[in-house]
């Protein structure tokens, strides 16, 4: 993969999960690192335990996002890779699901979303690389995740319409769509601990590699994205799900 040192690096959602071992493989290639989150006690353990600069920001709060890039630009300048990681989730059938929840979901995973790829722009550096992370659920169907499904799809129309109106400033943006990794995220989906038991052991066996994926396997599609290995390569969406997309999800 090619050198990335000297590369300044954003990552949003940083201080866990997909966002952490991302922040992990680009600060091993040399790049500085510069992950964001909510939560200012997670942001600076993990940005102390990676050696990388960490920045408190909300992606759901457009203040916040102005206050962050202001920041990025006075410390660093220019951009050379984005990756828009943060996300939520909240799984539950359509008649099940409440406004607050919606909102909250739309508002980070898409709002948000769109908002740090605009006031980034300008900072970006010619030929800079952004990377979403969307999910393979914006196409499975899979029952009770509707309104995190419609988010990520959003997201990947938008990647396919900004890279094409930055082409002329060789801004590369892609999508990266994970099937089930292991994170944090499932003790966030307010679901008893037996149920997501049993909700994983399903999923699992619909997966034709029969595993999970990790969060650095994640990590290092990413950071291929951003590399120069990818240079030829934009408006492109990558599954990274063990195979799961070829066979039905759940029934």
């Amino acid at each position: 993969m090619s050198d990335l040192s000297n590369k300044n690096v954003v990552i949003t959602g940083g201080n866990s999960g997909i966002g952490l071992a991302s922040a992990k493989k680009f600060k091993e290639l040399g790049a500085n690192v510069i992950i964001t989150g909510r939560n200012p006690e997670a942001v600076n353990q993990a940005a102390e335990s990676l050696g990388v600069t960490g920045l408190v920001a909300d992606q759901g709060d457009l203040a916040a996002i102005d206050g962050l890039v202001e920041q990025v630009k006075k410390e660093f300048g220019k951009v050379d890779a984005l990756f828009i990681n943060a996300g939520v989730a909240a799984f539950a059938p359509i008649e099940q699901l409440d406004e607050s929840s919606f909102d909250n979901m739309m508002n980070i995973n898409f709002k948000g979303a769109f908002f740090t790829l605009q006031k980034f722009i300008p900072i970006l550096a010619d030929g800079a690389s952004v990377i979403n992370l969307s999910s393979i659920n914006a196409y499975t169907g899979m029952p009770n995740t509707s309104v995190y499904a419609a988010s990520k799809a959003a997201l990947n129309s938008i990647t396919r319409t900004a890279a094409t109106e930055l082409a002329p400033r060789k801004i590369r943006v892609n999508a990266v769509n994970p099937g089930p990794v292991n994170t944090s995220i499932f003790g966030k989906l307010g679901m008893p601990e037996d149920a997501i038991n049993e909700f994983a052991g399903a999923m699992q066996e619909r997966i034709p590699l029969k595993r999970f994926g990790e969060s650095e396997d994640i990590a290092n599609l990413v950071a291929f994205l951003a590399s120069d290995d990818a240079s030829f390569i934009t408006g492109a969406e990558y599954n990274i799900d063990g195979g799961t997309n070829i066979n039905p999800i759940l029934a």
